[in-house]
């Protein structure tokens, strides 16, 4: 499993050193754009529209934009500066119940291995939230991202996941088309109670399945199996171009542009 990121757990003075994994992944089949007329994978080109010209990376800048075409330029090292406790550290704030936060805010699963496999603090953290049922709130800076995060434990590892600040979760009443409260018939209540109750059985996950994604899988596979493939053409190598016969070129094609746009002298009207 690859290392994404290596820090520590901080809570009181104790110190865990750790390493974080990836804890997901999507099973998405991924498809490329391809040019319809020769088979070749598109490529993404950073242009400037008003340059008309392909921008390498040394030449890009970050800009927020405050009004409508209007922008304020940060450096990477004004943005590094204002970055807040980067000592890669997962630092745990405070102690909740896990019931007291709603699903809504969970954002990313990440799981946390111990530097050392004998680390007793790691165990001990372990147990501890394993035993008073407790998530710990924390705050990490990761990739120029300060992020908000719960400890908690999955399996016999210590899970981080990243959570949404509150300013982040959009107001429900935003939502258009929700009905107010209201009075419901007691029989149809009950109903649906029986409804819910007579659907309900432990938790499966293998008992779920994306459908979609293993036709799709399956409709591929026929494909390839038919010979129902092309392929790309070879990309011919560039053609490596002399410095002095470029320059060369360039001087002839700019003489002889001057000359044709250099004007003759106006002749003057004879007068009589």
């Amino acid at each position: 499993m690859h290392t994404m990121w290596k820090g520590s757990i901080s809570f009181g003075l104790v110190n865990i050193p750790i390493k974080m994994y990836a804890a997901t992944e999507e099973k998405d089949i991924r498809f490329r754009y391809l040019h319809k007329e020769c088979r070749t994978p598109i490529q993404n080109v950073r242009m400037c529209p008003h340059c008309q010209k392909e921008v390498p990376w040394n030449e890009v800048v970050k800009g927020y934009e405050y009004s409508d075409g209007k922008f304020v330029l940060m450096e990477s090292e004004e943005l590094s500066g204002l970055l807040p406790n980067a000592n890669k550290a997962i630092e745990i704030l405070d102690f909740v119940e896990l019931e007291e936060i709603d699903p809504i805010y969970f954002n990313k699963t990440y799981y946390l291995g111990a530097q050392d496999a004998n680390n007793k603090a790691y165990a001990l953290l372990r147990e501890a939230l394993k035993t008073s049922k407790k998530i710990g709130v924390a705050k990490v800076t990761i990739r120029s991202k300060q992020s908000l995060a719960v400890i908690r434990v999955y399996g016999n590892c210590l899970v981080m996941e990243t959570i949404f600040y509150p300013d982040e979760i959009r107001d429900v009443a935003m939502v258009p088309g929700v009905p107010d409260e209201m009075e419901l018939p007691d029989k149809e209540l009950k109903m649906a109670h029986q409804l819910i109750e007579n659907l309900t059985i432990p938790f499966d996950p293998e008992k779920y399945q994306d459908e979609y994604r293993q036709a799709i899988q399956q409709a591929l596979e026929k494909k390839i199996s038919a010979e129902e493939v092309v392929e790309a053409p070879e990309r011919k190598p560039e053609k490596v171009i002399d410095l002095m016969a470029a320059l060369q070129a360039s001087l002839e094609a700019t003489s002889t542009t001057k000359k044709k746009t250099k004007r003759t002298p106006k002749r003057k009207k004879a007068t009589s």
